[in-house]
């Protein structure tokens, strides 16, 4: 599955992989790679593939949930289409609380104690996920926790996931995401070492330029 969901993403170009253009993040982190799981929604095909994994993933590593929230905004979509498919109820938790009505954070009904998984669409540093978590288990959720369409494997999301105590199975990663593009020949093989490169430090830009 992991290896069919990445030649999904790179055939609908919801992957940009560019070592010698790279793109710029918020952060200000240059990265070679730019991942925009929104356009899943407009594909059917890959939409039926990335949704039927997620509950998949759902049903076999956390067979006790009892209600999806999604990211804002999107996990949002993702949440709401494998709820519907596992007959579950859903919500999703913005970035902040509403600043008018009732001044939510959480939208959709959420008991204390009812068993929560997250769903995200990818995982970087892992930093909004983790702040949608503890805004559930603030609200006395047991967050079992987090299924996600991509993560990038940084170390700094694997720590961070750690100490926050959750765990997150992702669809595919960036490793097989890599293979998958040098075998559609969307990269060459050197290129591959410079994604990696970026990756397993991103402060690092030398893998610029292909500077190896």
């Amino acid at each position: 599955m992991s290896k069919q969901i990445a030649k999904d993403l790179l055939s609908i170009r919801a992957v940009f992989l560019r070592p010698d253009d790279p793109f710029t993040w918020a952060s200000g982190i240059k990265s070679p790679i730019y991942c925009d799981n929104r356009l899943v929604l407009s594909d059917h095909r890959v939409r039926t593939d990335v949704e039927t994994g997620l509950m998949n993933v759902i049903k076999e590593n956390y067979p006790e949930a009892e209600v999806l929230m999604g990211t804002s905004t999107a996990g949002i979509a993702h949440a709401a289409i494998v709820a519907q498919m596992m007959e579950l109820p859903m919500g999703y938790v913005r970035g902040g609380n509403k600043d008018h009505g009732r001044q939510n954070r959480i939208e959709g009904r959420l008991d204390a104690g009812q068993k929560v998984v997250v769903v995200e669409d990818l995982i970087s540093t892992g930093g909004s996920v983790i702040e949608v978590v503890d805004a559930l288990r603030e609200a006395g959720a047991d967050v079992l926790g987090i299924v996600s369409i991509f993560t990038y494997g940084m170390q700094k999301s694997v720590d961070r996931l750690a100490a926050a105590n959750v765990k997150n199975v992702s669809l595919t990663n960036l490793d097989t995401l890599i293979e998958a593009a040098v075998e559609e020949k969307y990269i060459q093989p050197g290129d591959a070492d410079r994604i990696r490169k970026f990756r397993d430090d991103p402060s690092d830009e030398s893998w610029i330029g292909g500077n190896n």
